[in-house]
């Protein structure tokens, strides 16, 4: 524990000045960001006496080693920076929202020269309308089911529209009327895209003119005696009608705002945001967080501000935003939104009429979802609990695991050896912890000998992170097992474990970014039995690490092996910790072998015109066009390939080598009719 008079700044160091601040640890990694107003005002209340401090801030201080700071001009950058550093650095003392689910949206592909309406999830994307978020899927194909009677825009994906617009028959939408067809070219894109736009502006909240519309059309075809298609515009009303009535009129005025409630108590708090568009709830979502920081109701409001709409631009920040309590500094933040909206953004609590009724509603929500988080939690708390006791238990170690690693081996009849390491902590798959391997040491089929290369290079790299730290200080003396300096086949960290080009440079100074390899776990666990265990404690002991557990778990009677024991351990059947080690063995497998897959999918699709020279993907894609195939390419002549657009007789002499050095492959059979199958693949060999 540190003591925060060590690294208190000296007496007007600090600016007073608009600004953001970040406290690091020992370690350089940033666990706190925040802004103020007046720098030395905020950042002076950090150090004063411990006994008057919230207990949360408390040990935020004490865990600190340094606090820094960036003048800014003004609170909203102050507001927009803190922002980007919480979503950089993701500081362990900052509140953090995490959404209870991905949220599915309504989606139209305006960027397309067809756009396409379909469901959506994760990061949005530059030139897509979207709408929602919606609870479920489902809600959505009932919605757009309904709307494409009247709006028939396509929802097939590129694959099937290629396929139609090939053959010339449109597919089963595109008979039924739900589909306008533009693939075998019944409308033109410019009459397509009208009908997206249409169906973009009844989503957005303008349906009384469609309607209208309609039964004008209807009453019209009616007094022309073309009763069919008043039946048909009829049918059309209902279904826009029926369509509107699953998002019910709450605000009268036709307001576009968003409500957002809070609930809370000492340790969470859970979000809830009501959408409104057009005067009714087109979307609503929810988050839960830990209360890690000091912070009240106007707290929380602003943090799920900057989340809400740090990354939004234009009419998804709306007109009306209500919240239960204002932020500290509102007018800030009022400004912010206004920036990112593009035009003036009311923030205010509402205080009578249907607004505040409303907002009673979403309230209700929050609270409610609050009570099912803890009530899952609790249980889910409870099982992991005994599942790590038990692990403990039967492994004889100190404490239980709270993070565990599993690595698994992976490869199809010796090729494409590939390896994988998941993390689990406090019981619960932690993704972004995930990481694969190259086996590059050797070549061919050896799983104990690709686990010891594995489990080498993963912790010589968390000896190399606690050497830069300072947290490693005794050398080890023997310098061919020395964690830092050793060498050898294979230890060279794998393109596939980075997971950017930057980490893999120079030791250079911490930018307080969370490192990867940096933390260890209390227990590893190899996909195996005695021999991959006996490989996985050798590469530690070569390392000097003898602090971290090592087990493994065979496949054939789940069986759980220990270093140095002739015996396996066995758990009942109906062991919560059984039942743990099985799921990480198994999510380990499924990532290695997805890896594993990818690779191989990715040799097979090579061509022999990848080694060419100079050839770029332009010129290797007109010469499959012209010839038809790799292989009448290379049964063409040099003046032959001359004749392609773009290629001239020094290209051509290459490609013509690279060919010609390149035996043929075996042809491939049917194995169900023997017939063989001729290369026309358009660029495989």
């Amino acid at each position: 524990m540190a003591d925060p008079s060590s690294y208190r700044p000296k007496p007007g160091q600090i600016p007073d000045s608009p600004g953001v601040y970040k406290f690091r640890d020992e370690h350089r990694r940033v666990i706190y960001v925040g802004k103020a107003k007046n720098l030395r005002q905020r950042v002076a209340n950090y150090f004063q006496d411990l006994a008057n401090l919230h207990p949360r801030t408390r040990t935020m201080v004490t865990t600190a080693a340094s606090v820094e700071w960036t003048v800014v001009s003004t609170e909203v950058e102050a507001l927009q920076l803190e922002y980007s550093w919480i979503k950089e650095f993701d500081p362990r003392f900052n509140v953090k929202y995490r959404d209870d689910k991905s949220y599915p949206y309504l989606a139209v592909t305006l960027n397309e020269e067809f756009p396409r309406v379909q469901v959506m999830r994760g990061a949005k994307k530059k030139g897509v309308r979207y709408f929602g978020p919606y609870g479920h899927a489902w809600a959505i194909r009932e919605t757009v089911d309904l709307m494409l009677r009247v709006f028939p825009v396509r929802t097939c994906s590129a694959g099937v529209f290629k396929n139609a617009a090939r053959t010339g028959r449109p597919c089963l939408l595109g008979y039924i009327g739900k589909c306008s067809a533009p693939c075998v070219g019944r409308v033109t894109p410019e009459e397509h895209r009208e009908l997206a736009e249409d169906f973009c502006d009844f989503m957005a909240g303008r349906t009384g003119t469609y309607i209208r519309r309609l039964e004008k059309d209807m009453m019209q075809a009616a007094e022309e005696m073309e009763y069919e298609r008043a039946a048909r515009l009829r049918d059309d009303a209902e279904a826009l009608k029926r369509a509107m009535e699953k998002s019910a009129v709450v605000l009268a005025d036709a307001t576009d705002a968003d409500l957002i409630a809070v609930a809370e108590d000492e340790l969470e708090a859970a979000l809830q945001i009501f959408h409104v568009r057009g005067g009714r709830v087109r979307g609503q979502r929810g988050w839960v967080t830990d209360k890690v920081e000091a912070v009240d109701t106007s707290g929380l409001v602003e943090h799920a501000l900057q989340q809400l709409y740090g990354e939004e631009r234009g009419d998804a920040v709306p007109k009306e935003v209500l919240v239960p309590a204002l932020p500290e500094d509102t007018e800030a933040v009022s400004q912010w939104l206004a920036e990112r909206r593009g035009s003036q953004v009311s923030l205010r609590i509402p205080q009578r009429g249907d607004k505040k009724d409303l907002m009673a509603t979403v309230q209700r929500n929050a609270q409610q979802a609050l009570g099912l988080h803890k009530t899952k939690r609790a249980s889910d708390l409870t099982t992991r609990s005994r599942a790590l006791e038990e692990i403990a238990e039967a492994l004889g170690l100190d404490t239980a695991p709270l993070r565990i690693e599993c690595y698994d081996i992976s490869h199809l009849q010796g090729d494409d050896v590939v390896a994988s390491m998941v993390v689990f902590e406090d019981g619960l798959a932690r993704k972004s912890e995930y990481r694969r391997f190259q086996i590059k040491g050797f070549e061919g089929q050896d799983d104990v000998r690709s686990m010891h290369e594995v489990i080498g290079r993963r912790f010589k790299r968390y000896l190399q992170e606690k050497e830069r730290t300072g947290e490693w200080e005794e050398q080890p003396t023997d310098t061919a097992t020395a964690g830092p300096a050793a060498t050898g086949p294979g230890l060279a960290p794998a393109a596939d474990e980075r997971p950017s080009v930057a980490e893999d440079a120079e030791p250079r100074e911490d930018d307080g970014r969370p490192k990867r390899f940096a933390y260890p776990p209390q227990l590893v666990v190899v996909d195996g039995g005695q021999p991959q265990v006996a490989a996985a404690k050798r590469a530690l002991d070569e390392l000097g690490i003898d602090d971290i557990a090592v087990c493994g778990l065979a496949k054939r009677l789940e069986e759980v092996w220990l270093p140095d024991d002739d015996d396996p351990v066995v758990l009942p059947r109906s062991s919560e910790g059984l039942y743990l080690l099985q799921r990480v063995r198994d999510e380990a497998h499924r990532f290695a072998i997805t890896y594993q897959r990818a690779k191989r999918a990715k040799r097979i699709r090579t061509s022999p015109l990848d080694d060419v020279s100079g050839l770029g993907e332009t010129r290797k894609q007109a010469l499959i066009k012209h010839f038809g195939s790799v292989k009448k390419l290379r049964q063409a002549t040099i003046d032959e390939i001359c004749e392609v657009p773009g290629i001239g007789r020094r290209t051509a002499e290459s490609v013509a080598a690279a060919l010609a050095s390149t035996a043929p492959a075996a042809p491939a059979v049917n194995t169900a009719t023997g017939e063989i199958i001729e290369e026309d693949d358009g660029g495989n060999s």
